[in-house]
């Protein structure tokens, strides 16, 4: 039953005057004389939520509460609890500024204390601070500073139990201050043992060791741990027993001699001896035993004249067993669900000990004491439990707690803004679930976690949900070794904290500025696109997906060849956003449109939506996942086929792959939602052009060969590239398995006669194969070429909706639509949806008025046919050619292009042999040189890197061979590659990708290492962006790239059903030390802010470096802390697993390790340096 505590008999009492009782007592400490006398303040010797526990208890009673606090701690909320509170240790590291014993007693002095209470740590089981308090004439809540001695002596409560009758563990005979004294006992009595510090508790200084070779080291760790935590480092050593439940029996004494205990908690779940989840009672714990051990703690308790609260500690074996391991001489952290279970207050009991109360007339008789339901603690710490539990500090950004019947919060730090220092524990909160079994208090305990949100710094809170839905855990059977056996217990669902992280982007852009380089000085529109509205309660019709995906590829083209009206492929997704807009449209405003599209043209042969430069653009400048938006694409729309362009076997970079790396990419792109290759190569190379048609059919898709067009068929001045050559290629590329073949027309060469003759030569060579036209409309001419090509028998031709067409785009589809409208080619769209679909990325495309190409470019130029540059390269160009200081020679540029082209051999230009082009033209340009010049000064020059490994052969063998003298002159005695680039790289370990991704990027995906594959150092930036700024391609187009304006309010749907409400509110002005500014927000009617560096102003100030996660060679501090030992040199050679240096956080020691084999290159840190985590210790080559 709950014991009720009579407030107002308490009050009574207390205002009454001193009684005096006698009792007379046979033997031990007690006095035979208890003077009851009132308490009217107290001081708390702590901090934390201890403290704050202990407030709680006097302002219940009508008692003055008095705190003290470190300089680090004067922002801390204990000091705001207390009636009163006043500072201590100034000067003082933190840890020491609480165990000042003469500052603290001067502060009770000096302040009319009356008592004080120790809390647990620091100076709680300190005799020589008990002993002054009371000399002092104050009251010490605890134990008296005799039994504090004999208990918190390891040695002397051994001496104790023995003479109890109470079972002991083998152990020394006393504390043990030398690694020799540590060596000579584990030979003597056998391994495993535990060290244990002789004078503190809590885990601190604790060590098993199983093996003799690393006793020393263990013990030395140890020690020093102990000394950091406790003020000495003797070490108590004792037999390790396996397997054991840790069990602790809850006492209460009085002056008077009566001893009580309150059951017993089981305490078996730690880590690394410290207790994570307490339990009471001890669940399956038989009665027997439960009655044995309480009966031998009280038994000790009386022996050794024990008042106030403590706790006796056993081990208890799979038999039932159990052995003494220690008196804790004060309240124990765990004291909580004590409370729950019993109903009595433990700390308001102690309070009333100490004024000279008895248990009986408090009403505690053990009769009277009942266990009810079962009570669960969590500690909430600040640890990585993903990262070995590291601590974790910073500035709590939110923190929102659970709450609910049944669960009970202790707490200090729990609140938006808290500071957590590495200077003290990591404990932040503590939760206590109360039911009436031990799985429905699990449950609640379960739930109250998941209302957590803490965020700025990492919890244990994903770990301390896996041990509560634990079935071992949740049935009671547990020992101290149940962490260790479980290690699903570390396989978390991490939590995304989306909003923070998009916040802390938002922040970067408003203090940093754009996170994507904006192209011109153009700012995106104030606007809001119209999405006409498509009846989304049904599903989409039909279109020609339904027939690739039922009967295969083969069936696919069938129907397309049967089809007697001219198809299209819509770019607008792709190819004309690159051409116009420099590939910047952004998933979230492509799938806005996408169910419209679904709904209005599921005719479509394909929309063009993937591939070429639209996946390395989303991964570097868009910070957003080319296959999360191939793959939310496919769900917006299911109907239409979609087309990729890959870039034969270099798949969709801008070099050669090994061939597995190419089928791989394929195959994971047909199952995120691919249909259709278009397959590439940038000099028609046939061998590159087989291995991706080979890898697009193997993996499922339809393969679409294509031949990429250069020259004029239609000049019989133009023999390179003439008629037979592409008849030729196409008679290889169907014999080869093409399902389609596609003529590419990457610079908008083809005129209108040219394309007869060119698609009449190839459909009376092959009638019943599908031909596909791509084009750009850079000259104008594009509507009637492609006119031209319908008429000569293609199958399929390329347009983008009117607002994003011509100029270096493709041709307006309005205007082909209606230029065959009655006709036998009739599209059979009408015209008035391709109407409301160009409105709308008519008013998008104003949203990416950095990137447009009218800035420099303000209509069609038919001098594309001199200097034959590519629509997608065109735009790009003339922005690079800005960004070099050549804005003003790009006339010459052009022409140098046609110069460059012709020097290398009048080579075909596709992504990237167009690249090698433009590099070379604009390099002419800003060296002044023209054609000859190169020619005769090649092998002096030091020309741009595509160049050279053109000449060299990394991308293939060009049509005709490569150009002589120029290749010699510039290679000299370079190596050459002969044959197909990717035939003799060694196949990529995909495996071993992985797991050295996983290194710094555990969570990653697939997809994720296949985008790796492909661009290593692009992924790895992107892979950073994702896990500090989280889904940016939520935020609209003008928040991403420039912010919102200060007092704009703007929502964010992050996913279906949840919706982030945002305002900006401001940005401070000052700096903080670390060169940080503070970006202030209203989140969901909630303040919320987030600290930014500004990275102009800290060039002015000193700023530790931080190491780069993406660099081998830098060692960065797993965790923030202080240095403790340096072990290494500058100059040193070190093995791979070799000690670097020793750092101390939160009382907990770290060595850290070489993460590889080389030699220390440059030191970073010195002794007693202060670090954050992840500040650069060291350089290793």
């Amino acid at each position: 039953m709950f014991i009720p505590v009579a407030q107002s008999a308490f009050r009574a009492l207390k205002q009454s005057s001193p009684r005096v009782r006698i009792f007379l007592i046979s033997k031990n400490a007690y006095s035979s004389q208890v003077e009851y006398k009132p308490i009217r303040s107290v001081l708390v010797a702590n901090r934390g939520e201890i403290a704050i526990r202990v407030f709680r208890a006097c302002t219940e009673l009508g008692i003055k509460s008095v705190a003290i606090y470190s300089e680090q701690d004067k922002m801390h909320m204990h000091r705001q609890k207390a009636d009163e509170s006043y500072i201590v240790g100034k000067g003082l590291p933190p840890v020491e500024a609480y165990l000042n014993i003469p500052e603290i007693i001067r502060v009770c002095k000096e302040n009319d204390v009356d008592a004080v209470h120790p809390g647990y740590g620091f100076l709680s089981e300190r005799s020589d601070f008990a002993q002054a308090v009371i000399d002092a004439g104050i009251r010490f809540i605890g134990p008296t500073p005799k039994v504090v001695q004999q208990m918190g002596d390891k040695v002397a409560a051994r001496v104790a139990a023995i003479e109890a009758g109470v079972p002991i563990v083998p152990g020394t005979d006393g504390p043990v201050t030398t690694k020799e004294e540590a060596m000579e006992f584990c030979k003597k009595h056998g391994l495993p043992v535990i060290f244990k510090a002789a004078y503190g508790g809590g885990g601190r200084g604790m060590r098993v060791v199983r093996k003799m070779d690393e006793v020393e080291e263990m013990f030395q760790r140890a020690s020093s741990e102990a000394k950091a935590a406790f003020g000495n480092g003797a070490m108590f050593i004792e037999k390790f027993i396996e397997r054991p439940r840790h069990i602790e029996v809850q006492l209460l004494g009085d002056k008077a001699g009566n001893v009580v205990h309150l059951f017993e908690r089981d305490c078996s779940v730690q880590r690394r001896h410290q207790k994570v989840v307490e339990i009471a009672p001890a669940p399956r714990l038989p009665q027997e035993t439960r009655d044995k051990m309480t009966e031998a703690a009280v038994r000790l308790a009386r022996h050794v004249g024990y008042e106030n609260a403590g706790t006796v500690e056993f081990l208890c074996d799979e038999s039932g067993n159990f052995y003494f391991i220690e008196v804790n001489a004060r309240l124990q952290v765990e004291h909580t669900v004590t409370e729950e279970i019993t109903g009595i207050d433990l700390v308001q009991s102690q309070i009333r000990v100490a004024e000279g109360m008895t248990l009986p007339e408090l009403g505690y008789t053990q009769e009277n004491i009942q266990p009810r339901g079962y009570a669960i603690q969590c500690r909430v710490t600040t640890e990585d439990p993903a990262n070995d539990f590291q601590p974790s500090t910073g500035r709590l950004e939110v923190f929102r707690s659970g709450e609910g019947m049944g669960i009970r919060v202790d707490s200090a730090s729990g609140f938006a803004g808290a500071i957590i220092s590495p200077y003290y524990d990591s404990l932040l909160v503590k939760i206590i679930s109360h039911a009436s079994d031990l799985q429905s208090s699990a449950a609640k305990m379960n739930r109250a976690l998941r209302e957590f949100r803490i965020r700025g710094v990492k919890t244990n809170i994903p770990f301390l949900l896996n041990v509560l839905e634990n079935q071992k855990f949740l049935h009671g059977v547990l020992d101290t070794y149940f962490i260790d056996e479980h290690p699903q217990l570390f396989k978390f669902r991490i939590s995304q904290n989306r909003a923070q992280k998009l916040l802390n982007y938002i922040g970067e852009v408003l203090v940093n500025g754009p996170q994507t380089p904006l192209a011109t000085g153009l700012k995106p529109a104030d606007i809001t696109p119209h999405v006409p509205e498509v009846p989304l309660v049904t599903e989409p019709p039909k279109g020609l997906r339904h027939i690739l995906k039922s009967q295969g590829p083969e069936a696919f083209a069938k129907e397309v060849r049967s089809r007697k009206n001219l198809m299209l492929m819509d770019t607008s997704f792709r190819d004309a956003h690159q051409s116009l807009l420099a590939t910047r449209v952004r998933s979230h405003d492509l799938l806005k449109i996408s169910p419209y599209v679904a709904h209005k043209f599921n005719n479509l042969y394909s929309l063009e939506n993937w591939g070429g430069a639209t996946f390395d653009v989303a991964l570097r400048f868009l910070h957003e996942c080319p296959w999360e938006r191939l793959e939310e694409m496919r769900k917006r729309i299911p109907n239409i086929p979609f087309q990729m362009l890959l870039r034969g076997a270099n798949a969709v970079g801008y070099t050669s792959y090994p061939d597995n790396v190419v089928h791989k990419f394929c195959e994971l792109a047909v199952q995120t939602g691919m249909d259709i290759f278009r397959v590439f190569d940038s000099l028609n190379y046939l061998p590159n052009l087989i291995l991706g048609m080979e890898a697009a059919g193997k993996a499922g898709g339809v393969v679409e060969a294509a031949i990429s067009y250069t020259g004029d068929v239609s000049d019989p001045a133009r023999t390179k590239y003439d008629l037979k050559y592409y008849t030729n290629l196409a008679d290889e590329l169907v014999k080869a398995g093409t399902h389609v073949l596609c003529i590419k027309d990457m610079a908008g060469l083809l005129k209108p006669q040219a394309a007869k003759l060119l698609i009449t030569a190839i459909r009376d060579k092959h009638p019943d194969v599908p031909i596909h036209i791509h084009t750009h409309d850079t000259s104008g001419a594009g509507v009637a070429s492609m006119l031209a090509c319908a008429e000569a028998g293609a199958d399929v031709v390329d347009t983008a909706v009117d607002s994003m067409s011509g100029m270096t785009s493709q041709p307006s589809m309005g205007a082909v639509v209606a230029s065959l409208q009655g006709t036998p080619l009739d599209t059979e769209f009408d015209l008035r949806d391709v109407s409301e679909y160009s409105a709308y990325w008519e008013q998008t495309r104003t949203l990416y008025a950095p990137f447009e190409c009218t800035t420099t470019m303000k209509s069609g130029n038919a001098d594309v046919y001199l200097n034959e540059i590519p629509g997608g390269q065109y735009t790009n160009l003339q922005f690079q050619a800005f960004s070099l200081g050549l804005g003003d020679f790009f006339e010459d540029v052009k022409k140098a292009y046609r110069e460059a082209n012709l020097l290398l051999g009048d080579i075909i230009k596709v992504t990237p042999s167009s690249k090698v082009v433009g590099d070379l033209a604009q390099f002419m340009v800003q060296n002044k040189l023209n054609a000859d010049q190169v020619l005769e000064r090649a092998e002096e020059l030091s020309f741009p890197k595509s160049v050279v490994e053109f000449l060299q052969g990394s991308i293939g063998i060009p049509h005709g061979g490569f150009p002589e003298p120029l290749r010699s002159r510039v290679l000299k005695d370079m190596p050459r590659v002969e044959g197909r680039p990717g035939a003799n790289l060694a196949p990529l370990d995909f495996d071993k990708l992985t797991k050295d991704l996983k290194e710094s990027h555990p969570h990653i995906s697939e997809r994720d290492v296949m985008s790796a594959a492909l661009y290593p150092a692009v992924t790895e930036d992107f892979l950073y962006c994702r896990e500090n700024y989280g889904p940016v391609d939520k935020l609209d187009t003008r928040i991403f790239l420039t912010g919102p304006k200060v007092g704009e309010e703007f929502e964010v749907a992050i996913e279906r059903g949840k919706t982030l409400s945002l305002k900006t509110l401001a940005m401070a002005e000052d700096l903080t030390p670390n060169g940080e500014r503070e970006v202030f927000f209203e989140m969901n009617g909630q303040l919320r802010s987030v600290l930014i560096r500004d990275k102009e102003a800290v060039k002015e100030l000193h700023i530790h470096p931080k190491a780069n996660k993406s660099n081998k060679n830098e060692v960065g501090a797993p965790m923030p802390g202080t240095v403790i030992d340096i072990r290494v040199k500058e100059g040193d050679t070190v093995e791979k697993g070799q000690p670097l240096v020793v750092l101390s956080a939160m009382k907990m020691e770290m060595i850290v390790q070489a993460p590889k084999a080389g030699v220390v290159k440059k030191l970073e840190i010195i002794n007693g340096m202060k670090l954050e985590g992840d500040d650069l210790l060291m350089q290793i080559e």
